[in-house]
C-alpha cells in the first residue's frame, strides 16, 4: 500500500496541510477542551464492551439466553454441565481474545496513523504481515504438534516472525541516527511482499494438504479457542504496550504539526519515533498470534474514533481500544453464527466491511479532506 509522507524539509515545508495544523495546535492548545465528552464517550464504550461480551456469549449454534448467563453470575441459577462446557471452554476463550485482537489492532493503528499523519496507514504498514507469514508457514511446516505456555509453535512463530521484520526494516531505514520514513516504508513493503510470497514453497512441500489448509485459514483470519494461559500472556502485553504508549498521545499531537515544529517545541523526535515502532510492533504480533492476518481493524476503528473526538490522541486512546475490541467481538460472533454450525473466517467478514469504508475513505482523501 503506498502512503504519502513528508520528507525532510526546511520549516516552512515541513507543516502539513492546513486543516491539519489547525486541528493540531487547537489540541495542544486546549487540553481540556472536549475531555468530558472524551470521557463520557469511553464510559458509554465500557458498558458497550460488557454488553457486546454477555451478547456473544449467549449467540452461537446452541444459543443460551442472556438472563441464564446473567442468572448464574449472580449465583441465582446454576447452569447445566453441557451449558458451562460451552461457556467456559468455548465461547469465552474465543470472545476474549477477539477483544484482545481488536483492542492491539486498532491501538498500533492509532500509532502508526499518528506517526505518518497518514489516515491510511495500518498496523501491517511496515511489514510485520510478511513475517509473520513466514513464521507461522515454518511452524505448520516443522513444529506443528508443538506448544509453550498454552502458545501453538504456529502462534510463537508468527509473533517472532513479526518482531524479527519489524526490527530487520528498522535497521535497513536507520542511517547516521535517524530514520528515513520512505525507506522504513518501501523496505517494509518490499520485505514483506517477499515473504507472503514464500507460502506458495511451503504448498509445494506439503504433500498431506492439511498444512495448507491450516495455512488458508490463518491468513485469512480465524480467531480459535486459545488456552488461558495464552490469554493471560498476550493481555499482559496488551496492557503493558498500551500503558507505554500513554506518554506518547501528547507528542503525536506535536509531531502533527511537523518534525521541524516537534523539535522546536522540546520533542525528541527520532527517540520518539523508535518508541512508537517498537510498541506498535508489538501490538500487531499480539494480534497475529491470536487471530492471524485480520485487516481493517486498525484502520477503521481510529479513523472512526478521530471524527468523533478530533484529533487529540490522548483521547483517541481509550476510545479507540475499547472500540476496536468491541468491533471485533460483533465481527467474530457474525462470522461463526452467520453459516452456523459451519464458520466463516472472521478475516472475511472484515474485508467485506473494511473495504467499502476504505474506498469511502480514499474518496473523502481525493476531494481534499483530512483528519
Amino acid at each position: 500500500m503506498e502512503i504519502e509522507v513528508a520528507r525532510e524539509r526546511p520549516a516552512q515545508e515541513a507543516m502539513p496541510p492546513e486543516t491539519v495544523k489547525q486541528e493540531a495546535l487547537a489540541s495542544a492548545s486546549e487540553p481540556r477542551n472536549g475531555l468530558g465528552k472524551g470521557l463520557a464517550l469511553t464510559v458509554l464504550l465500557t458498558l458497550a464492551l460488557g454488553v457486546a461480551i454477555l451478547g456473544s456469549l449467549a449467540t452461537g449454534a446452541v444459543p443460551i439466553a442472556p438472563r441464564t448467563l446473567l442468572a448464574a453470575m449472580l449465583g441465582q441459577h446454576p447452569l447445566t454441565e453441557m451449558q458451562r462446557l460451552i461457556l467456559f471452554r468455548l465461547r469465552l476463550p474465543r470472545v476474549l481474545a477477539s477483544g484482545l485482537v481488536g483492542a492491539a489492532l486498532s491501538v498500533a493503528g492509532l500509532l502508526f496513523q499518528g506517526l505518518f499523519r497518514n489516515p491510511i496507514a495500518d498496523p501491517y504498514v511496515i511489514g510485520s504481515s510478511g513475517g509473520a507469514i513466514f513464521g507461522a508457514c515454518i511452524g505448520i511446516a516443522f513444529f506443528s504438534q508443538w506448544s509453550v505456555f498454552g502458545f501453538s509453535a504456529t502462534a510463537l512463530l508468527a509473533f517472532v516472525g513479526s518482531a524479527a521484520t519489524m526490527a530487520l526494516v528498522y535497521s535497513l531505514a536507520r542511517s547516521a541516527g535517524k530514520t528515513n520514513v520512505v525507506t522504513l516504508l518501501l523496505a517494509g513493503f518490499a520485505i514483506s511482499t517477499m515473504f507472503t510470497n514464500t507460502t506458495y514453497f511451503f504448498e509445494i512441500f506439503d504433500k498431506s494438504g492439511n498444512g495448507n489448509r491450516i495455512l488458508i485459514s490463518w491468513l485469512h483470519g480465524v480467531i480459535g479457542i486459545p488456552a488461558w494461559t495464552e490469554l493471560a500472556v498476550s493481555a499482559c502485553l496488551l496492557a503493558l504496550a498500551t500503558l507505554a504508549s500513554l506518554p506518547l498521545m501528547r507528542t503525536l499531537n506535536t509531531l502533527a504539526l511537523g518534525d521541524e515544529y516537534a523539535q522546536q517545541l522540546g520533542v525528541r523526535v527520532e527517540s520518539a519515533r523508535v518508541c512508537i515502532i517498537l510498541i506498535g510492533s508489538l501490538l500487531t504480533a499480539v494480534a497475529v498470534t491470536l487471530g492471524g492476518m485480520i485487516s481493517f481493524a486498525g484502520l477503521i476503528v481510529p479513523h472512526v474514533g478521530r471524527l468523533l473526538l478530533g484529533p487529540d490522541h490522548v483521547r483517541l486512546l481509550p476510545v479507540t481500544a475499547l472500540g476496536g475490541a468491541i468491533f471485533l467481538i460483533l465481527a467474530d460472533t457474525v462470522a461463526r453464527t452467520i453459516f452456523a454450525p459451519s464458520e466463516v473466517p472472521v478475516g472475511i467478514i472484515m474485508a467485506f466491511v473494511g473495504a467499502p469504508f476504505f474506498l469511502y475513505l480514499l474518496r473523502k482523501m481525493k476531494r481534499g479532506y483530512t483528519v
